[in-house]
C-alpha cells in the first residue's frame, strides 16, 4: 500500500446519520408511559418509561438541578428507537416527584436532599432492571449537571457489574465518585462540556472527570470558545440568579442538536454493538501513542495490550489509525525495523482489519520478507472478499475498500508466483 499523508484537522462532531435514525419515522414506537415509583424512604417519584419493544439494554437518564426529566425526552425517544429501553426520572423536589420543590428548601434541607437523591436514582435503576426485556447486565447511565452527574456515578458505583456505559454532561462528582471512575477501567464514559457553560468552573470539573477515568475508550466532547463564561453564582443554589445560555447540561441539546445523536450512538456502541467497550480514543491513548514514538515503545505497548486482554479479551488500548500513522512515519524516515514493530502491533490489536493486514504486508515486502508479505496480503484479501467485516476499525467506505484492495493487489503483483 502506498504511504498515506494524513493532514492534521480538528473536526467537531461530524456525524453520518445511523441506519436506525433513517428508519425511525417508519417504525411505530411502543407506548411511552408515565410510571410511579417510591424511593427507599417512601418518597413518591415520577418517571417516564420508553420501551424499545424488544429485548435489549436499559439506560437511566438523570436531570440537572434546574431541569426535570423532560429535558432528556429527545435522547430517550431516539434511544428507544435504536433498541434501548429508557427511563427518565424526576428526583425528589423536581418535576412531578414528591418532596418540597428544591428552590424552596432551606440550606439545611438542601443538604438533606443531597443525601437522599442517590436513593431516588437507585429506585429508578431498580425499576428499569425489573422491566420485561431489559438486559440487567447491559445498563447505561446518563447524567446532566451536578445533580445528574454525581448521582449517575453513584448508581454506577453501587452496581459496577451491571453498568456498562456512562454519559456525563456538565457536572462533577466527589471523592468517592472520582475514586470509582479511576478504578473502573472497564467502564467507558462519554464526557461533554461547553466552554460557555454558565456555571464555571464546570469545564475544569468535566476535564477532571475525564482525566481521572482510566477506561481507554473514554471520550471527551468539548464545545470550544475563545474564553470561558464568567462566574456568576453556584450551580445548585439560587437557581434564578443565573440565566440559561443553552450551554449547561441538557440545555446543550438546543444549541448543539447533533449532541442527541452523538449520545444515542454512544449508548448503541457501548451497550448493543460491543457491550462495555468503546473504540480507543486518541486523546485518552496519548501516553501509549507517545510511547510508540520512543525506542522500545512497540514492545512495551505490546505487553500492555496482552496484559489488558488477560482481563478483557476485547479491549483496545489505542486507535488503529493513530498507531498506523506512527508506523508510516517510521517508514517514511527509513526506519523499517521500527515501522515493522509498530505495524505488527497494530495487526495484533486489530486482526480483523484488512487495512492493518495490508499495511503490514507492504512493510514485509519492503523488508524482503516475501512469505510473510504474502500471508498478510492474502488474509487481508479474504476479509475484503467476504464482506462480513469492515475494512478497518475507523472506516468502511467503498472508496477505502477499493484503495486497500489496490494496495493488496500491488503487493501480490510484486511477489509474483508463489513458487518464485
Amino acid at each position: 500500500m502506498n504511504l498515506r499523508l494524513i493532514p492534521v484537522a480538528i473536526v467537531l462532531l461530524c456525524f453520518v446519520p445511523p441506519a436506525w435514525a433513517a428508519a425511525q419515522e417508519q417504525d411505530i414506537p411502543p407506548a411511552v408511559r408515565t410510571v410511579n415509583l417510591k424511593s427507599a424512604d417512601g418518597t413518591p417519584l415520577k418517571g417516564t418509561y420508553y420501551p424499545a419493544g424488544k429485548p435489549g439494554p436499559g439506560v437511566l437518564l438523570l436531570h440537572q438541578v434546574n431541569r426535570d426529566r423532560r429535558s432528556w425526552d429527545g435522547v430517550a425517544r431516539q434511544a428507544a428507537a435504536a433498541g434501548i429501553n429508557v427511563l427518565t426520572l424526576d428526583t425528589r423536589g423536581h418535576g412531578e416527584s414528591g418532596g418540597t420543590p428544591f428552590n424552596k428548601l432551606s440550606s439545611e434541607e438542601q443538604h438533606k436532599h443531597w443525601r437522599e437523591w442517590p436513593d431516588d436514582a437507585d429506585a429508578g435503576f431498580q425499576f428499569l432492571v425489573s422491566q420485561p426485556g431489559v438486559d440487567g447486565n447491559a445498563m447505561g447511565i446518563g447524567g446532566a449537571g451536578l445533580l445528574g452527574v454525581d448521582n449517575g456515578v453513584e448508581v454506577a458505583r453501587r452496581h459496577p457489574a451491571q453498568v456498562k456505559s456512562l454519559v456525563l454532561i456538565s457536572g462533577e462528582t466527589f471523592r468517592d465518585g472520582l475514586q470509582f471512575l479511576h478504578q473502573a477501567s472497564h467502564l467507558p464514559g462519554l464526557y461533554v462540556v461547553s466552554d460557555l457553560d454558565e456555571y464555571p468552573p464546570t469545564v475544569e470539573a468535566v476535564d477532571l472527570l475525564y482525566a481521572t477515568a482510566t477506561n481507554p475508550g473514554r471520550k471527551l466532547i468539548r464545545y470550544p470558545a475563545p474564553q470561558e463564561a464568567p462566574w456568576l453564582w453556584y450551580e445548585p443554589f439560587d437557581l434564578d440568579k443565573v440565566a440559561s445560555t443553552g450551554n449547561h447540561g441538557t440545555d446543550l441539546f438546543r444549541t448543539h442538536p447533533e449532541l442527541t445523536t452523538a449520545i444515542v450512538d454512544w449508548f448503541v456502541s457501548t451497550l448493543i454493538k460491543t457491550p462495555g467497550q468503546a473504540p480507543a480514543d486518541p486523546v485518552a491513548a496519548a501516553p501509549i501513542l507517545a510511547d510508540l514514538e520512543t525506542p522500545g515503545g512497540a514492545a512495551r505497548v505490546t505487553q500492555q495490550l496482552l496484559d489488558a486482554r488477560n482481563t478483557d479479551p476485547g479491549v483496545q488500548i489505542f486507535p488503529e489509525i493513530s498507531a498506523s500513522i506512527i508506523g508510516f512515519d517510521y517508514q517514511r524516515a527509513g526506519d523499517e525495523k521500527s515501522a515493522q514493530e509498530v505495524l505488527k502491533l497494530v495487526a495484533l490489536a486489530y486482526p480483523d482489519s484488512a487495512d492493518a493486514l495490508s499495511n503490514l504486508a507492504d512493510c514485509y515486502l519492503k523488508a524482503g520478507q516475501k512469505g510473510l508479505a504474502r500471508r498478510y496480503a492474502e488474509r487481508a484479501l479474504v476479509i475484503l472478499d467476504a464482506h462480513m467485516l469492515p475494512a478497518s476499525s475507523w472506516s468502511d467506505t467503498d472508496q477505502q475498500r477499493g484503495q486497500i484492495r489496490k494496495g493488496i493487489e500491488q503487493t501480490l503483483a510484486h511477489l509474483g508466483d508463489k513458487h518464485d
